[in-house]
């Protein structure tokens, strides 16, 4: 018996040096906010909801949706329209569980449709892409991505979709697989393709999320969130894609006609890719009509603004937002942000989770107007 204690003990410590080799770990980044431009009553509630919130799209009409996080294992609703002061279920609670599973992103298109995107519980089931026309609220598409595109471990969770409504880009944050990229999905043809796999600018650094409610590392310090491009928005013009890992020091960009090329070699690819400014450990990206992007802080509640002169500036910044999210702009130069609250949601208990409700969206006028959706 203390043969067997032993050798348990020891494959215990071996399996968690090799968790920590693979997933531990993480250095303190900067805090980068400098004196807000905007103040902190700027920022208005738009809504609160029971359960943790996951991103927010905003139509051109003012039309306000948004998932319920999948972290937080909701039982009920998947995705929401904000009608009347209520959450609606979009289109019908009665058609939810038929359609979602572990619906993130949400974004609607200049054609006037709603898209989401199930992770399929990070690739172990299958991951879908839903399109709605938001004048019938019938299914418009609805797509399930092969294994090769979404395998075992990933997570496709946010997504944008080109000017013209043929292409559609979604982000694979690849929390557990370790292995994120951007898949390039042509709706005419119903053919996906991954590409920039791995590759430095969508992938994970070594620091450590140090939010207000708490750090995020698991089991004893053994594991760190440590989370691929997650991020991603088109510029008006649809020529750039910027992109963003939560975990890293640099705002990316490439460009669309790059991205929509299968005959371009993968290295070409990747020598195209622009490292374009500096930016905080983020989640949301969003642009604007003069071509600004706007990108989260998840460690201090902060929303900045990056020019095309690659200068990075604080808008925004509030201890109410515990988790600052997607972004959307919507009508009258409101943009809106998601907060969904991670720190209080990741393997907690759904008690717990309750405890720490309501959960918000927040807007605020930064002074431009918007590309409604991104």
């Amino acid at each position: 018996m203390r043969h067997f204690l032993i050798f348990v003990l020891g494959v215990s410590l071996l399996a968690s040096l090799v968790m920590w080799l693979r997933y531990g770990g993480g250095e303190n980044y900067d805090d980068l906010t400098t004196e807000p431009l905007l103040s902190e009553d700027s920022l208005e509630e738009v809504l609160s909801y029971a359960e943790p919130i996951g991103n927010v799209a905003v139509g051109p009409d003012g039309r306000i949706f948004f998932t319920v996080h999948p972290e937080s294992r909701p039982k009920g609703n998947r995705l929401l329209e904000w009608v009347d002061k209520a959450a609606v279920p979009y289109p019908s609670g009665a058609v939810q569980p038929h359609l979602f599973d572990t619906v993130l992103g949400v974004v609607i298109d200049r054609q006037n449709r709603l898209w989401t995107i199930d992770n399929g519980n990070h690739g172990f089931g299958a991951a879908r892409l839903i399109g709605f026309d938001l004048a019938t609220g019938k299914v418009a598409h609805d797509h399930e991505f092969r294994k090769e595109i979404a395998p075992a471990g990933s997570f496709l969770q946010d997504l944008q979709v080109s000017a013209d409504g043929q292409t559609v880009f979604v982000a694979d944050a690849s929390v557990w697989r370790k292995n994120p990229g951007i898949i390039v999905y042509d709706i005419g043809k119903r053919s996906a393709r991954r590409v920039l796999d791995s590759h430095a600018s969508v992938s994970a650094e070594n620091y450590l999320i140090r939010n207000t409610v708490r750090d995020m590392t698991f089991a004893g310090g053994i594991v760190t969130l440590k989370t691929g491009i997650d991020g991603i928005a088109l510029d008006p013009e649809n020529e750039w894609l910027y992109y963003a890992a939560i975990n890293n020091s640099n705002l990316f960009r490439v460009r669309v006609r790059d991205l929509l090329d299968p005959t371009l070699p993968a290295g070409q690819l990747e020598s195209e890719v622009d490292r374009f400014s500096r930016k905080p450990l983020n989640d949301g990206l969003s642009t604007d009509l003069a071509g600004n992007v706007y990108i989260t802080d998840v460690e201090h509640g902060a929303v900045f603004r990056v020019g095309q002169d690659r200068n990075l500036e604080t808008l925004i910044r509030s201890p109410r937002i515990r988790w600052a999210d997607g972004l959307s702009f919507g009508p009258d130069g409101w943009l809106y942000l998601a907060d969904s609250a991670i720190p209080e949601q990741v393997l907690k208990t759904k008690n717990y989770i309750r405890s720490k409700g309501p959960y918000y969206i927040f807007r605020f006028r930064p002074g431009a107007s918007g590309v409604p959706g991104h």
